[in-house]
Formats: C-alpha cells, sequence, structure tokens
C-alpha cells in the first residue's frame, strides 16, 4: 500500500543550505555497549532490530511530501518522524533524486551484508539512509558545517526520537533511525507535535530557519546534553 502525504501547509520555500538522550538505541555512543559493532558474519538474526522494533516483512510505502519520492517505512509515529527527516534534507540541504533514500529492507534482501547493527533497524521499518553512497559506514564529515547546522537543529526539534549515524562509534553520515520503543511518551509526543506542523500552514519542513539564532542555541545545548 502507498500513503499519498496531504498537507494544508504553504511553504515560504527552504530557508538556507544546512541527539538527544536517548532511551534506547542501536549506537556505540547513546545506546547499549552491546549495539556497537558489526553483526555477527555480516547476517542479523531474531525477530527484532537493534533499536529493538520488530521485523517487518512489508512495510508502507509513503511519499515524501516535495520530492516525488516515496519510501517504505514502519506505519505511525515511525513513519511520521523519518518523513519530517527526509523532508527537510530534501528542502533545507539539497533536492533529493531517484534512489536517494532507502527505508523499510525485506528480511530476505537486508538480513545479509549487515556491517553495523544499527543497519538491522531498516529490516523493522525505522531507520532511513539518505545518500548512502555520498555517506557511507565508517565515514565521517561529509557534510559541509551549513548542512550539518540543519541536521543538528532536526535532532534537536525531535528531541531525542532520532539519532543520527553521525553520531555513532562508527559513523555512517546517511543514517536516521527512532531511538525509542514503540509506545514511548515522547515518540508519541514529538510525532503529535510534528502532526500539527504538518497540519498548519507556514509551520514545519519547509517554513524553517535553522540559522535563527535562539534556534542555533538551542541546538548546541541539546548536543552538549546528549553527549
Amino acid at each position: 500500500m502507498r500513503v499519498h502525504e496531504l498537507s494544508r501547509r504553504r511553504f515560504a520555500g527552504a530557508t538556507g543550505a544546512v541527539a538527544g538522550a536517548v532511551v534506547l538505541g542501536s549506537t556505540g555512543a547513546a545506546g547499549p555497549a552491546s549495539a556497537a559493532g558489526p553483526a555477527p558474519a555480516g547476517v542479523w538474526k531474531g525477530g527484532r532490530s537493534a533499536n529493538g522494533w520488530p521485523v517487518l516483512a512489508e512495510a508502507t510505502e509513503y511519499d515524501i511530501e516535495g520530492s516525488g519520492l516515496s519510501v517504505r517505512l514502519a506505519d505511525g509515529d515511525v513513519a511520521v518522524l523519518l518523513l519530517h527527516v527526509a523532508r527537510r534534507f530534501h528542502y533545507e540541504i539539497d533536492q533529493l533524486r531517484r534512489g536517494d533514500v532507502r527505508g523499510h529492507r525485506p528480511a530476505h534482501e537486508g538480513q545479509a551484508g549487515i556491517q553495523e547493527r544499527y543497519e538491522s533497524n531498516h529490516l523493522s521499518g525505522t531507520a532511513i539512509s539518505i545518500r548512502a553512497e555520498a555517506y557511507p559506514t565508517g565515514v565521517k564529515g561529509g557534510l559541509y558545517p551549513q548542512e550539518l547546522v540543519v541536521v543538528r537543529d532536526i535532532l534537536t526539534e525531535l528531541d531525542g526520537a532520532v539519532s543520527w549515524g553521525g553520531d555513532f562509534s562508527t559513523p555512517k553520515e546517511s543514517h536516521f533511525e527512532i531511538a525509542l520503543r514503540s509506545g514511548h511518551p515522547k515518540l508519541k509526543g514529538v510525532a503529535r507535535k510534528i502532526r500539527g506542523w504538518n497540519d498548519s500552514p507556514g509551520e514545519g519542513a519547509g517554513a524553517i530557519d535553522a540559522f535563527d539564532t535562539a534556534r542555533r542555541a538551542r541546538a548546541k545545548a541539546f548536543a552538549l546534553r546528549a553527549g
């Protein structure tokens, strides 16, 4: 099934070129110590991905608003948050092109070849990669400073519900994942906020100035708290 995002918002346009305290994560930096490092033999086994979400046989296809592209994700709050990340990348960092965004990977395709535990989160539809070839596993510093400002602003407004692979002990700057368990109050609260923006003209992705002085100060404070 494919879900089309219908929004009443009217965008003012992008404002420029360009992780909280994780309750459950798959990173070496913020998550449990056992979460870092490669999966044995590059094969993921078990019914849950590294962030604790159930592995899905299939996932819903969602349109990424404004891009003409789509991505398969777990339903509900997960899709709301990860689509927000993709939209902001598209509007504020660079226009997304075909093949740039990857979400859910079916088990028969995605269980083999996993280099890092956090990559298993694609199996549950709770992670996206944006331009994985440009920002591969183990490589840091691929984003320009102004692009990093936008990424930090996104992480701040998502308040730790989403983690970024650029902060992991083995980095992958193309990777964004859900960092909280299903039903977590913060996950629900942040998703509710994003839904409100999606239904309000002039708010949310496409209408944010990540370079606003107050927003930059909040992002710096958030990054310090996240360690």
